[in-house]
């Protein structure tokens, strides 16, 4: 059993108004259909109020190739991922020089060496920490990295770890397509960074956290086309059903339920809810399917309005304001995310003091 004993974010560098958004997409758009502004309600529909850009919005007013894209997510996504990682460690008063493992998700960008190297050279880590670089995870990537962190601590119950998640989602932008799907992605989508250190049940340290009871990933046969990225020659491009509301709706209840009986618990014991807010539907999805009332998704929906859908960070942005709270000793929660394949991953979690 792992304890999640820190989380921290970071944000990339250009803050945006989604008021400023639609105007630039109302511009680059608008000459491709005849009904632009009923289609712009969706970015006010959303209930997102601004989002964090890799980029400047001008930047994105041009047509980029994907080495240009690519080089850029490299570039920030270094630079975001140390500040992250070194602020983590400084926060838990954890040494790096104690780090055994570093999982690193991203599906936004590709490198070779993958970003969890380059952030290591910067930040001088131990030369035999081991990397588990996850890529194509997407959305559910934040729950997966909590997920893997905890199969790694049971198998060596006095290892330190490190999860970073990382997505610049803006950069993904194709401004030629006009597609339906790219354009609900370009009113969801944004950048942002999570670093989380989970440790197992035999390191000592002080201080409260989550304890990760038991995990659940789940794979919906035959959906590749609900959710994901075609690779083109111009990049990356969206693919977004409209039915993914629908699909939960209809798919995670009996999902869940699975999860819940393995571990004897039920919904009623689901104080905290901690959900990746993949959108105004999602959620709303969400609590049509479990039950919930709307109090349940409030933290999720308030990340939701600052930051938009940052893919696998997200639910670390939401595990944090859970964290900050400080939930009273013993109380229980299910945090999930959804994404490719179609999939889940779930962690059913309780807070409490170090174990000993």
């Amino acid at each position: 059993m792992a304890m999640i004993r820190k989380v921290v974010t970071e944000n990339a560098p250009y803050h945006v108004d989604q008021k400023e958004i639609v105007g630039v997409v109302r511009s680059l758009f608008g000459g491709d259909y005849n009904d632009i502004e009923r289609l712009l309600k969706v970015f006010g529909n959303g209930q997102i109020e601004g989002r964090y850009f890799a980029a400047p919005l001008d930047w994105f007013e041009e047509e980029r190739g994907l080495e240009e894209k690519n080089k850029l997510y490299v570039e920030e996504a270094v630079k975001m991922g140390s500040r992250a990682v070194a602020r983590c460690l400084e926060e838990a008063k954890v040494d790096k020089e104690d780090i055994d493992a570093f999982i690193f998700v991203s599906s936004s960008g590709m490198s070779t060496p993958t970003i969890d190297a380059r952030i290591m050279n910067v930040l001088q880590m131990p030369q035999h920490v081991k990397r588990i670089p996850l890529w194509g995870l997407g959305c559910a990537g934040g729950a997966s990295g909590l997920s893997r962190a905890d199969d790694y601590c049971r198998a060596y119950p006095e290892a330190v770890v490190v999860v970073l998640c990382l997505e610049l989602c803006s950069l993904t932008f194709q401004r030629s397509d006009r597609s339906k799907s790219n354009l609900i992605g370009t009113s969801l989508f944004a950048d942002g960074a999570a670093c989380a250190l989970v440790t197992g049940d035999k390191v000592s340290l002080p201080g409260e956290g989550f304890h990760i009871k038991e995990s659940q990933s789940t794979l919906m046969r035959d959906s590749e086309d609900v959710m994901g990225w075609d690779v083109k020659d111009e990049g990356l491009h969206v693919v977004f059903s409209r039915d993914i509301p629908k699909i939960i709706e209809k798919w995670l209840k009996p999902n869940v339920n699975i999860f819940l009986e393995k571990i004897s618990k039920s919904s009623a014991d689901i104080i905290h809810f901690i959900a990746h807010p993949g959108g105004k539907k999602v959620l709303t999805a969400y609590e049509k399917s479990l039950g919930l009332t709307t109090d349940k998704t409030d933290i999720s929906r308030a990340v939701l309005a600052k930051y938009g859908n940052m893919s696998s960070p997200t639910v670390l942005y939401v595990l944090k304001d859970f964290m900050e709270k400080k939930p009273q000793h013993g109380e229980e929660g299910l945090l999930t995310a959804l994404g490719p394949g179609f999939s889940s991953e779930m962690l059913w979690l309780e807070w409490g003091d170090s174990v000993r």
